[in-house]
């Protein structure tokens, strides 16, 4: 009775006690604020400026074996769609070679629409504002302070969105080795 529960528990215990490989960490002003390895998900601009969502396969002497899947949905023949996996690509990539992590890219410009809230809340607040000082009847105050809401809501947009968080001073990737198999 004794024999098949100490093999029993010595190959459980041999799953409960393996460690993850390598990791990478990322830091915001020497403070970590997300951790990658395999079999998280990462999202990053590379070095030539393209955008990758893949999955993390494996981290291996400062390299990142990476999964990307390209997913599209396809109409069936009861006329609702199905999401279908149409092909996947394996990528390699040093860690050094991403630029950012998030999108910096052209994707909707987010600082253009900004500006335009910010310009149409001044154009409204200052029309406004002329017309209380010609005509006091015809002056709308919510039409003023809509004016004001459009212009704050833009300056918060510019100031909170839009781009990725570039590897640089502020920001910084390090990679921890944790396996012993070292290359000689």
């Amino acid at each position: 009775m004794k024999l098949p529960l100490l093999i029993i528990s010595l190959i459980i215990g041999q799953h409960l006690f393996s460690q993850s490989t390598d990791f990478i960490l990322f830091k915001k002003n020497h403070k970590t604020i997300g951790t990658y390895y395999a079999g998280s998900n990462i999202s990053f601009t590379n070095e030539q400026g393209s955008y990758i969502e893949a999955l993390i396969t494996q981290i291996k002497n400062d390299t990142l074996f990476l999964r990307q899947f390209v997913i599209q949905q396809i109409p069936t023949n009861l006329g609702v769609y199905v999401l279908d996996t149409v092909a996947s690509y394996r990528y390699q990539y040093h860690y050094n070679q991403i630029k950012a992590i998030g999108r910096t890219g052209r994707k909707f410009n987010l600082s253009g629409s900004a500006a335009t809230l910010v310009g149409g809340g001044i154009l409204l607040t200052v029309a406004s504002a002329i017309v209380y000082v010609a005509d006091r009847e015809k002056f709308s105050p919510e039409l003023m302070l809509g004016g004001v809401a459009l212009g704050g809501i833009g300056y918060l947009m510019a100031k909170l969105g839009g781009k990725g968080m570039v590897i640089g001073k502020r920001y910084s990737l390090i990679y921890v080795s944790v396996s012993n198999n070292k290359k000689p």
